[in-house]
C-alpha cells in the first residue's frame, strides 16, 4: 500500500464508525461533504494523533464572531464591557458542556482507554471542546453560513435570555462559592513565575485547594487575568471529579 493509501485509509471512518457519525450528523443538522471532519471533530488526543485540537481552535474562534456579531446588532446601546460580559457569558466552558450534555454528545466521543476508564466522556472540559470541533469542522465542510444556523439552534434559547444589565459572577466568585457551599476551605493563588519584559509580560499562577492533590496553574497578560483562569480550570476539574 502506499503512504498516500495508507494516509487515505487512516482518515477515512471505516463501516464500524459510520452508524454513529449518520446518527451525530441528524443531531447537529448537517450532512457533511467530508465525513472524516466530524470523525476528528469527535477524536480527543488521548485515542488519535488525529485529533480534535485544531478544530477545537478554530470552532473557538467562529463561535466567538458569531455571538459577537449577534450582540453588536441585538444591544446596540450595549458599551463594549456589556457586550464582552454576554459574550463571555455564551462561549464559556460550562455553558459549551452544558449544551453538549443536552445533546448527548457524549456517546459519540472517542477516546484513548485511559479516559474513557476516568470518564472522560462526562468531563467538562472534554464536552466544551467538542463543541468548538464541531463548530471548526461545519466551517471547513460548508462556510460560514452554515454555522450561523448551527450556532443559533443550538445556542439561540440562551442568547435570548442574555440582559446587558446582568453582570455573570466570576471564575473566582464561583469557585469560593462552589468551596464555601461545602464547607471547604478557601483557594490560595500564588504567582510562580512571570515571563517576558516589562511590557509584555506573562503571569503564571497556581490555584491551591483542600480538595485537589495537586495546584492548579493557569497564565494571563496579568495576575488578575491568571487568577481567574486557575479558578476556572480549578472548579471545571472539580466539577469533573464529582461526576
Amino acid at each position: 500500500m502506499s503512504k498516500a493509501s495508507a494516509s487515505s485509509s487512516a482518515q477515512a471512518p471505516n463501516k464500524a464508525s459510520i452508524e454513529p457519525l449518520m446518527k451525530l450528523q441528524r443531531l447537529v443538522d448537517h450532512q457533511f461533504n467530508d465525513i472524516s471532519l466530524l470523525k476528528q471533530a469527535m477524536t480527543h488526543k488521548s485515542a488519535h494523533r488525529q485529533h480534535n485540537e485544531r478544530l477545537e481552535f478554530l470552532g473557538d474562534a467562529v463561535l466567538g464572531m458569531v455571538v459577537g456579531e449577534h450582540l453588536y446588532k441585538v444591544f446596540p446601546d450595549s458599551p463594549e464591557g456589556q457586550l464582552t460580559r454576554m459574550r463571555s457569558a455564551i462561549v464559556k466552558g460550562d455553558t459549551l458542556a452544558e449544551i453538549a450534555l443536552e445533546k448527548g454528545l457524549g456517546e459519540f466521543i472517542q477516546l484513548g482507554a485511559g479516559e474513557l476508564k476516568s470518564g472522560g466522556k462526562h468531563r467538562y472540559s472534554i464536552l466544551a471542546d467538542v463543541v468548538e470541533s464541531i463548530i471548526g469542522a461545519i466551517y471547513l465542510d460548508a462556510g460560514m453560513q452554515k454555522c450561523h444556523d448551527f450556532i443559533h439552534a443550538w445556542f439561540g434559547s440562551r442568547i435570548t435570555k442574555l440582559d446587558p444589565q446582568i453582570h455573570p459572577k466570576d471564575a473566582k466568585t464561583r469557585l469560593q462559592e462552589y468551596l464555601q457551599s461545602r464547607a471547604i476551605e478557601l483557594p490560595v493563588y500564588e504567582v510562580v513565575d512571570i515571563k517576558g519584559k516589562d511590557h509584555n509580560q506573562t503571569f503564571v499562577v497556581s490555584c491551591v485547594t483542600a480538595t485537589l492533590a495537586d495546584p492548579i496553574e493557569a497564565q494571563g497578560p496579568s495576575r488578575k487575568r491568571a487568577e481567574q483562569r486557575a479558578a476556572q480550570l480549578t472548579l471545571e476539574k472539580l466539577q469533573d471529579d464529582r461526576r
